[in-house]
């Protein structure tokens, strides 16, 4: 965390310790046990451990990481996080956790309300994996002889649950662009053998939209159910939807006529890892979780969350942390989106001094906030590009002084080729770099980030070509 969220950690942190010790004295004095007390020595030497060991690990924090979709949590997540951790509640039951079953409730609805969907049933999951599994759970319960469609650019996760569940899979190549093909797709319904198909707002590798609103008139022409995997870029509905920040909206509005959707708090929402989201417009789809426990469910509640699960223990912590953010940063164009339009301006502006660069080459215009590109080279073969990338990759991370820190994306010779048909295909695959743009303070370190990545391109052209000058490859 910068060091205002830690000005505020430490204003705020001695009010969640408050809230427990009064809530705590209303219920008596008693009797502590020593079997668990540890001695102020003991801690201190173990802590020191611990702090050393933390030591390894890279500033998620700062824009100079700008790797994979990973920044610390909102001080208010923290906060909101540790004072119901002190109760530790379980939000499977209403009995486990009976605030947080109600602050879970309400966070959903906002989430709810943020696809546009005014009916719903839905919960908080520990991932997105776990999310995309009850949907497509429930996908297979509707359409037990049918198998689920998705395209070849999806996260893995869909791929390994259709093996999970028993469901046959089938994958769709993508467009030049890396969205799910419409005319593949529609020769696959045809065989009427799909019964659900998996449309990605945000894909991991590029975050790439699907044209959801196609998707959903091709499936409804066959009969057939739309599950949305918006885990990545879901929270970018709340400019999507409105049109905002040149935005098309047609994808983001048709999420509301789908029939599930899957979303991640703890990517842009701000929130400690452990925190998904899965939701049905169709309050009936519940009744695919139906169960029986004898030794749960015997308060007075409506519907236990654990009744729409397939998970059972859950934190109530992370309901308890959504809840304070959305209080302070509500799912609105001016609010929460304020973070994330700053994302995408600085991906957008990045991308142009990319395309403008001598010593970077744009992989594909990013639809959100991840960008992607590779170092110019001498002879502009994919061998080439895949050892000046990870060149790149290593030297930006190895260095002392000035670090930066980058991931790389595997891109296989049809989908390059495709994009930069001037490449010289001399290999099967390239790697390029990926830079996830997930804070906005980017938007404000974007001209030293580009300054850096662009010397470390053009020393490494330097050390590992002769410094010889870099060729651009022809782009569509």
């Amino acid at each position: 965390m910068d060091l205002n969220d830690l000005h505020d950690l430490r204003d705020w942190l001695p009010r969640a310790l408050g809230v427990a010790e009064r809530w705590g004295g209303q219920f008596g004095p008693y009797e502590t046990h020593d079997a668990h007390r540890v001695g102020p020595d003991a801690f201190d030497e173990a802590f020191e451990r611990l702090a050393k060991r933390m030591d390894h690990n890279y500033p998620f924090f700062h824009p100079r990481y700008a790797g994979q979709m990973v920044k610390p949590p909102h001080p208010a997540a923290v906060v909101g996080y540790l004072t119901a951790m002190l109760f530790n509640p379980n939000n499977h039951a209403a009995e486990g956790g009976p605030a947080t079953t109600e602050m879970e409730r309400e966070a959903v609805a906002s989430l709810a309300a943020m696809f546009g969907f005014d009916a719903h049933v839905g919960h908080l999951t520990t991932s997105g994996t776990m999310a995309n599994l009850e949907a497509l759970y429930v996908a297979r319960q509707l359409h037990p002889d049918k198998g689920i469609a998705y395209s070849s650019e999806c996260h893995y996760t869909h791929e390994r649950m259709c093996h999970v569940l028993g469901v046959e899979g089938h994958r769709i190549p993508v467009d030049g662009h890396g969205r799910i093909d419409l005319d593949a797709l529609e020769d696959a319904l045809r065989t009427g053998r799909i019964g659900t198909v998996v449309v990605t707002t945000g894909t991991t590798g590029l975050g790439t939209v699907d044209p959801v609103h196609e998707v959903v008139a091709i499936a409804r022409r066959h009969g057939v159910r739309v599950h949305v995997d918006a885990a990545y870029g879901g929270f970018y509905a709340i400019l999507g939807r409105a049109g905002a920040e040149g935005f098309d909206p047609r994808p983001w509005r048709a999420i509301a006529e789908c029939d599930s959707v899957v979303v991640d708090p703890h990517k842009h929402g701000l929130q400690p890892y452990g925190c998904g989201a899965v939701l049905f417009p169709d309050p009936r789809a519940g009744r695919h979780f139906a169960h029986d426990s004898p030794y749960t469910y015997f308060t007075d509640a409506d519907l236990h969350l654990g009744e729409i699960s397939l998970e059972c223990s859950r934190a109530g912590a992370a309901a308890s942390a959504l809840w304070l953010t959305l209080e302070l940063l509500p799912l609105t164009p001016d609010g929460f989106g304020s973070i994330l339009a700053a994302n995408r301006r600085a991906a957008l502006r990045w991308a142009d001094l990319i395309t403008e660069s001598a010593d970077l080459e744009l992989y594909q215009r990013p639809d959100l906030d991840i960008v992607t590109y590779f170092p110019a080279t001498a002879d502009g073969s994919l061998s080439a590009i895949d050892a000046a990338s990870d060149r790149l990759l290593r030297d930006g991370m190895t260095a002392e002084a000035d670090p930066v820190f980058l991931s790389v994306l595997r891109a296989d010779a049809d989908a390059f080729v495709r994009r930069h048909p001037g490449v010289v295909r001399d290999a099967d695959a390239a790697r390029i770099v990926r830079s996830v743009l997930i804070k906005p303070e980017s938007e404000h370190y974007l001209p030293t980030l580009h300054a850096r990545v662009s010397a470390l391109a053009a020393h490494g052209r330097g050390a590992g070509a002769g410094a010889r000058t870099g060729t651009r490859i022809r782009t569509l």
